[in-house]
């Protein structure tokens, strides 16, 4: 199993006014050895499965490719930063395991 843990705040996607999307973003030097290690097995969109822990959350998703920030995005759903009292502008530990590589 590969994996890695950062930190990196959370900010929210203003692409879509309707909805409110809250992801952090991998260091790249993370991101790169992520894309090097999924290349065969990207799903729709270059999106790769994967574990991720914040606090005592761990739940299971997908990173997506922001060719913008030229780095992976992970999202992290209302509920998770509830229970981990965390918001916004938060600097956040992660711990991210990639599960089809």
């Amino acid at each position: 199993m590969t994996a890695y843990d950062f930190t990196a705040p959370l900010w929210v996607w203003d692409a879509r006014r309707t909805d409110t999307w809250t992801f952090v973003s991998l260091p790249t030097d993370v991101a790169d050895e992520v894309l090097e290690r999924g290349a065969g097995v990207a799903r729709g969109f270059g999106s790769l499965r994967v574990r991720v822990s914040v606090g005592t959350s761990v739940w299971t998703t997908s990173i997506f490719p922001d060719d913008k920030a030229g780095t992976y995005v992970l999202p992290v759903k209302k509920a998770i930063r509830a229970a981990q009292g965390i918001g916004v502008g938060d600097t956040v530990g992660v711990h991210l395991e990639l599960l089809d590589v």
